[in-house]
């Protein structure tokens, strides 16, 4: 059985085949799937597929520093807002993105600090985007010495260096998916020494597809591919790394 911890189920690249994505799913022994909000636009439809699957899509809510922007203090006070109207699994999809834009990195910062206070005081979990921002998430992290927290830094792909750094800050597990499949993945030397207790596995689809699909659109059923090549990488049977996998989603996320 795997678990899924990054999965934008309710995206609209799933409207015309749901059904059938889920069977596939479900056939490929994916148990359960972890869904990040990302913000209030598609709030509603996560929430949709989370109610019509309460055994098996579990809602996140948080703001992705992507879609912070002129208007972010409005997009935070929606996560504030609605924090306790309903079980939330994770505060999440929120962190760092230098890539798309850093016009508002500013107020990524802030915003990424106030969910993190905020996720520590709901007891729940943080699913951390970072992306050409590292050095400015140590200082956030560096900032919130004292706060005590948990999370999983989403499709990892960083160094051993990085990921032992990571782990004096805070207890981090370590999303892995589709990119590591990819041909030359720097992650996969990385992963050699890290320890299989800090490791999960995930998807993001509809994005990051793993080879051999990779150029086509990700389902939560080839979460197995990524799993597979965890299991190439450190010569352990695929069994043993589903098992440790899916017993740390479920103790990260309370599952």
């Amino acid at each position: 059985m795997l678990i899924d911890t990054h999965c934008h189920l309710y995206d609209e690249a799933f409207r015309d085949d749901f059904e059938a994505v889920l069977a596939r799913a479900r056939e490929a022994g994916v148990e359960a799937c972890v869904m990040p909000g990302i913000d209030r636009s598609c709030h509603d439809a996560l929430l949709s597929v989370a109610d019509a699957l309460p055994d098996f899509a579990f809602p996140c809510i948080g703001l992705h520093p992507t879609s912070v922007g002129a208007d972010w203090e409005e997009e935070l006070a929606f996560v504030k807002a609605h924090l306790a109207d309903r079980r939330w699994y994770a505060v999440g999809e929120i962190g760092l993105d230098g890539y798309w834009s850093k016009d508002f990195l500013k107020e990524q910062i802030r915003v990424l600090e106030e969910q993190i206070v905020l996720a520590a005081d709901a007891g729940l979990p943080v699913i951390i985007h970072l992306r050409e921002a590292t050095e400015d998430f140590f200082r956030v992290l560096e900032d919130l010495r004292g706060v005590v927290f948990r999370g999983v830094m989403h499709a990892y792909s960083g160094s051993y260096e990085t990921y032992r750094r990571l782990l004096a800050y805070a207890d981090f597990k370590f999303g892995i998916g589709g990119v590591v499949t990819y041909k030359n993945a720097g992650v996969a030397s990385a992963l050699e020494k890290m320890s299989l207790d800090d490791v999960v596995v995930e998807t993001d689809c509809p994005w990051l597809t793993p080879v051999p699909f990779r150029g086509r659109r990700n389902e939560p059923s080839y979460v197995r591919f990524a799993a597979g090549k965890i299991a190439q990488i450190k010569d352990l049977p695929l069994d043993s790394v589903a098992a440790a996998t899916t017993e740390n989603a479920r103790r990260l996320f309370k599952l």
